[in-house]
């Protein structure tokens, strides 16, 4: 039996409080969800899809960006919510790019109905599918089409 696929999910900027966000775009059911809670759902998610997977969250540019220069050696796909960095760092893109690894851009909330400034992502043209507004099923998406990516069926 072939190893599994190893996909990293990497959580960026405040994800750590989803909890104490507005339940309307970080929430599920009108109720808060908490980063722990997300991530036992995206370990079920990956487990579905027979893919391992780890996590990785940071409040600090720079350690996300070192994270992403170490990424191809420990992880063959990934998942990222950048948070509000998706909208403006350029150091992420080119770190993601460095990184040459498929990746799934995630966001919780619907990016494109909320303020026009959230419609812009620094990772546009770079990864394989951006997924936005689906909540805590996105990530269940963005497992799929990772299994999908790196096992060639989208070639």
């Amino acid at each position: 039996m072939a190893a599994a696929h190893r996909i990293e999910v990497l959580h960026g900027v405040n994800l750590d409080m989803l909890g104490r966000r507005d339940p309307r775009h970080y929430g599920e059911g009108g109720r808060p969800l908490s980063l722990l809670e997300l991530e036992r759902r995206i370990e079920s998610f990956a487990a579905d899809q027979g893919l391992r997977v780890r996590f990785f969250h940071t409040n600090a540019e720079g350690e996300m960006v070192a994270r992403l220069h170490r990424l191809a050696d420990e992880a063959d796909g990934a998942i990222l919510n950048a948070g509000a960095w998706t909208h403006y760092s350029w150091a992420l893109r080119d770190a993601l790019e460095i990184a040459g690894v498929p990746t799934v851009e995630v966001h919780l909330s619907d990016v494109e109905s909320r303020e026009p400034w959230r419609r812009v992502s620094v990772f546009d043209g770079l990864c394989v599918a951006k997924i936005s507004g689906r909540g805590p099923d996105g990530y269940r998406m963005a497992m799929a089409q990772l299994r999908r990516t790196l096992d060639g069926a989208d070639e």
